[in-house]
């Protein structure tokens, strides 16, 4: 065979694998729309009739043709209707006046975006995120951004993973990844090759932060200064971290000796060191929000034939009581009061 023969050959093969895909990928889209389509429709109200009033942000994730969309509901009735937005997210936060958005846009290349959005959702910032959407946050003053997105690898409970976590002035310049930060451990200065940052949640001062840290397969909670660019390492076997609105108690996920991919949500007082489990026994791969000062809330993915669907649970946040559905069909909440 000759080699024109064997180039011409080489690339009707290349055509056909690329034929394949694209018809996978319209074949899987078409079945999505189909499912869309004749999925009941939620209970909706208008975004005007809940702005005005405490409430939660979230993303929807009731099926129909609204599935992915930024939604709210108010506090006094979680369980009712809801306002949904035309805007999609992966994940988003929220405050009185801005509202976080990290997206992807799935197509024969997948981009992913991520924007500060006004209050009537339109985008006011690009911020930088170069990988999967994994986790956001506002400070609660709006000052600061967070976002944290998977640069390699797909999910925390793989063996083999990247993460790439930026802190961005609102209506500001991007400090860059916290990996430029100098990282403080056992009180030295250290600078593992390996090391990854995610799940960001703010103090009250405008200063200080508290994050994960992770290098050697070990995961860290620490604490990080904006303006002095530093973190250091506090609590080992600590995830997700999320700080209450008296700035007293974090709560996280611990691997402790589970299985990989599972997590059991703890209470972690910053004054005494002590560990608390939580009342919620089933694996949580979130970072919890707080619902008040007692209480947080977070996703859990719904399992056998409805894993495309979410729902926020809610549970105490001193080990006591039981876990209690908070909003059906839903991920990724936000209190805004």
């Amino acid at each position: 065979m000759s080699l024109k023969v064997r180039l011409i050959a080489l690339v009707a093969v290349c055509l056909a694998a690329v034929g394949g895909g694209v018809g996978y990928l319209v074949a899987s889209r078409n079945h999505q729309k189909d499912v869309a389509r004749h999925a009941p429709p939620v209970a909706q109200m208008s975004l005007a009739a809940v702005e005005s009033q405490p409430r939660i942000v979230f993303v929807n994730k009731a099926l129909g043709s609204s599935y992915g969309s930024v939604a709210m509901a108010p506090l006094s009735k979680l369980d009712g209707p809801r306002a949904i937005s035309s805007t999609s997210c992966d994940r988003v936060y929220a405050t009185a006046a801005d509202v976080l958005c990290l997206s992807s846009d799935p197509g024969v290349v997948t981009t992913y975006a991520a924007h500060v959005l006004d209050n009537t959702f339109k985008a006011t910032q690009k911020l930088p995120l170069t990988g999967i959407p994994s986790r956001a946050r506002l400070s609660g003053d709006g000052k600061f951004a967070a976002t944290t997105s998977f640069t390699s690898g797909d999910s925390y409970a793989g063996t083999s993973f990247s993460t790439r976590t930026v802190i961005t002035p609102v209506a500001g310049k991007s400090l860059g990844s916290l990996e430029n930060f100098t990282l403080i451990h056992n009180g030295e200065s250290i600078k593992p090759v390996d090391r990854n940052y995610w799940g960001v949640t703010f103090a009250a001062d405008d200063d200080t932060f508290f994050v994960t840290a992770e290098w050697s397969k070990h995961t860290w909670l620490a604490r990080g200064s904006v303006t002095q660019r530093r973190i250091v390492t506090l609590h080992e076997d600590a995830e997700c971290p999320s700080l209450s609105p008296d700035g007293k108690t974090i709560v996280y996920k611990q691997r402790e000796n589970l299985p990989a991919g599972r997590w059991r949500l703890v209470a972690f007082d910053i004054a005494s060191g002590k560990v608390t489990p939580l009342a919620e026994t089933r694996s949580v791969d979130d970072q919890v929000e707080w619902l008040d000062d007692n209480t947080v809330m977070y996703g859990l993915n719904r399992t056998g034939t409805q894993t495309a669907t979410s729902d926020v649970w809610a549970v105490p946040a001193d080990g006591t009581g039981t876990a209690r559905l908070l909003i059906p069909q839903a991920w990724s909440p936000a209190v805004v009061r």
